[in-house]
């Protein structure tokens, strides 16, 4: 199958796991407290990932010595964005949570295009690309009103 088909498949099946993911973690975070959703959250992850791993004899595992200390982070970043979703949605709402995190996620993801930061290709700031971060903002700034 085509590779953008795919990406946009996946990318597809990863927005509709996050519009899913926030306000179930909205009602664990309500009922057992943000960061303790969160560690459920990442458990349920990490069995559901493990799982296939367990079967596929680890998988590349083994290569985690091979990337970079700070990537080894993200997993933590995790628990960051699933306590943010688990803590906000009960009190701003999901459209609001969800539109201040995808407009800062995309404006991260912008700059850190442009300067070629974490080991990604340089994509230079262009004048398409800055004012659709305008509009997402003018958007976001909507949708908190």
């Amino acid at each position: 199958m085509n590779p953008v088909v795919v990406s946009v498949l996946m990318g597809l099946l990863g927005g509709l796991a996050v519009g899913l993911q926030n306000p179930l973690a909205a009602q664990m975070g309500r009922r057992m407290g943000f960061l303790e959703s969160a560690f459920v959250i990442h458990l349920g992850g990490a069995i559901l990932a493990g799982l296939p791993l367990l079967l596929l004899g680890g998988g590349g595992l083994g290569r985690w010595r091979e990337v970079p200390w700070y990537a080894l982070g993200a997993g933590g970043l995790g628990v960051v964005l699933v306590s943010a979703v688990s803590y906000m949605v009960p009190r701003v709402g999901i459209a609001t949570a969800v539109s201040l995190i995808v407009t800062t996620q995309l404006g991260v993801g912008v700059l850190l295009d442009h300067y070629g930061l974490l080991a990604l290709d340089g994509r230079p700031l262009a004048p398409a690309r800055a004012a659709g971060m305008a509009l997402l903002l003018v958007g976001c700034w909507l949708v908190l009103r």
